[in-house]
């Protein structure tokens, strides 16, 4: 087994849903369809009030290289354009769509019927890859036909499928491993082709053996009857939290480490999360837009664990009560893991492609303990996956500071949450950290900006 070789921390797995088979949640009245969902430009409406339209029907187009198409979930009528709340409470444009039946938009196979066969020519499938907005679902939400198309002079000869899922709680990635197992592998055949490498590795944490065994299975099974597949091996890692971080993913895999500021293509390698790959297989094999993707609904305080796979543009309010209600002890929803996910302040929100969990916690998990003074322990240091000294970024950044900021690398912080969870004096680390890496970043755009 195999790991990356800085930090790292090891909080316990708490995978309580993991036994859940993914189910298909009812489609709500009312889907409310952002089209800020992805890295880059939000996508320009081409809907407007009273347009009738069918799921998988192109609603946003993209407003950029870094942008991507925003289809519609259901079928119904447009009742609105406009600003909506998303989790945090920021006004973003959605489409308001009340459903009516379930019409699907033509040209779109929503059978079972597993397509084995690759497409020779990649230009089809990048661009049934980019027209069906399908977005690098392990959270960042890159559009993923700009990842599969390097720059020039930049070449890749390792395409690694993330299946680590090491976030605490999370067990959406686990289970389509298990149910979904060989729409993966399709899914990572075809970028493979497109890539043009014969190295492709799928990394997972051995806290998931039953995945490992099934992945493989439908490795055996698809290398049996065609050469595409060939290539494709598994990789057992360590479990060791964040092992399902691009940069570590890559060193554990390969041994070869991304320098500061750098990119995974720097070191040859492209990596894409299982979700991901299995929105590729529909992309492509189906020409089915991203349109939904599996949700973990989880929590200790939480009765009923559940993985749904959800429309886009579904409100989690709706998942919510479809399972019964806010826990009486839930003092936290979180969208995401404990460690990186993002506090819900609106439920009303609605879910976006890369909605991966909506997880409860209660008081006495989430009330932070006194803060106290630093006593150089350097756990944060010893325990940060990136090498950096989160401590001395912590007094740069209170002091503002932000050129010693910069030669002290925190733009390279990953926001992981490693600091945080390892510190004696309670420290908002990552929060001071967080902010600070934002501004510094800004700055080192503003000097490569062009001029006007």
């Amino acid at each position: 087994m195999k790991t990356f070789s800085i930090g790292g921390v090891h909080p316990h797995d708490k995978k309580i849903s993991a036994g859940c088979r993914i189910e298909t949640l009812p489609t709500p009245k009312t889907v409310y369809i952002s089209m800020s969902q992805h890295l880059g430009a939000p996508a320009n409406c081409i809907v407007a009030a009273g347009d009738k339209v069918k799921a998988g029907q192109v609603i946003g187009e993209p407003a950029g290289f870094i942008s991507a198409y925003v289809h519609s979930s259901v079928s119904g009528t447009v009742k609105s354009v406009g600003p909506r709340k998303d989790i945090t409470g920021n006004p973003v444009t959605h489409v308001e769509i009340e459903v009516e039946g379930d019409e699907w938009a033509e040209g779109i196979d929503t059978s079972a019927t597993l397509v084995t066969s690759i497409p020779e020519d990649t230009k089809f499938i990048v661009d049934r890859i980019k027209n069906n907005g399908v977005v690098g679902l392990g959270g960042a939400t890159f559009p993923t036909n700009v990842k599969l198309c390097p720059p020039p002079g930049k070449k890749a000869d390792i395409l690694i499928i993330n299946g680590a899922e090491c976030e605490p709680y999370l067990t959406s990635d686990y289970r389509i491993m298990l149910e979904k197992s060989r729409q993966i592998i399709v899914g990572a055949a075809l970028m493979k082709r497109v890539l043009d490498v014969q190295d492709v590795v799928v990394g997972i944490e051995s806290n998931k053996p039953e995945a490992v065994t099934e992945m493989q299975k439908a490795i055996d099974e698809l290398a049996s009857v065609s050469a595409d597949y060939k290539g494709i091996r598994i990789q057992v890692l360590k479990k060791k939290y964040p092992q399902g971080g691009e940069k570590q993913l890559i060193e554990a895999i390969t041994r070869r480490q991304v320098k500061s500021m750098g990119l995974p293509i720097d070191v040859g390698a492209v990596v894409q999360n299982v979700a991901t790959s299995l929105a590729v297989y529909d992309a492509v094999q189906k020409n089915r837009p991203l349109v939904d993707n599996t949700v973990t609904v989880t929590g200790d305080c939480f009765p009923k664990q559940s993985n749904l796979l959800v429309r886009v543009g579904t409100p989690i309010s709706y998942i919510i009560d479809f399972l019964g209600g806010v826990p009486a002890d839930a003092a936290k929803v979180i969208s995401g893991g404990p460690m990186m996910g993002k506090a819900i302040s609106n439920l009303d929100a609605a879910t976006l492609k890369g909605t991966s969990s909506v997880l409860f916690l209660t008081e006495a998990q989430t009330k932070r303990k006194p803060e106290s003074n630093c006593i150089r322990c350097a756990k944060c240091a010893e325990a940060c996956p990136m090498g950096l000294e989160p401590f001395l970024l912590n007094k740069l950044a209170r002091n503002g500071m932000m050129d010693e900021l910069e030669k002290n690398a925190i733009q390279d912080c990953i926001e992981c949450g490693c600091c945080l969870y390892t510190c004696p004096a309670n420290i908002p680390l990552l929060d001071t950290i967080r902010v600070a890496k934002g501004e510094v970043i800004r700055i080192i755009r503003s000097r490569t900006a062009p001029k006007k």
